[in-house]
């Protein structure tokens, strides 16, 4: 799927959520805005690389990050993510940026995103992509490097 059309899927997602701050959004205005915050990844797709890199910047505060972000990429339901986990996996900065530029408050920009994030990764990574699952090892430096965000999770 490409990126226009995962944008499309979040912004719909964002201004159809329950915070007032989001519904009288336009949706072009909401995709711009997603597509600052998640795009720039290889090809122009979406950028699952920050993604992964927030997942080992935050394993040791938020060791759920990576089973959550887990349940989007693989098969199976898409776990839920807590607003401000969004910030842990994002960053607060990138949050910030993507609520001044919607005009909303920060909070309301992370709930918009816990809202929007697990489906948009899902859509971007179809179940048994094996090319996703590779290029998303490679981000974090292989499986050693995937191995050390585990260690880093369980404390090891």
């Amino acid at each position: 799927m490409d990126l226009t059309a995962l944008l499309n899927i979040g912004a719909g997602l964002i201004q159809g959520n329950s915070d007032e701050a989001t519904t009288g959004l336009d949706t072009g205005s909401i995709a711009d805005a997603l597509g600052g915050l998640l795009g720039g990844g290889e090809g122009g797709g979406l950028d699952l690389g920050s993604i992964v890199a927030g997942l080992a910047g935050s394993a040791g505060e938020s060791g759920g990050l990576m089973e959550t972000v887990g349940s989007w990429i693989g098969g199976g339901d898409n776990v839920a993510i807590a607003p401000d986990q969004v910030a842990d996996l994002l960053g607060s900065d990138k949050i910030a940026s993507f609520a001044e530029r919607l005009g909303i408050s920060t909070e309301s920009a992370k709930q918009a995103l816990a809202d929007a994030l697990p489906e948009v990764v899902n859509q971007a990574t179809p179940e048994g992509d094996s090319d996703m699952l590779g290029n998303l090892l490679a981000s974090v430096g292989g499986a050693e490097g995937a191995m050390g965000m585990v260690g880093k999770l369980f404390g090891h």
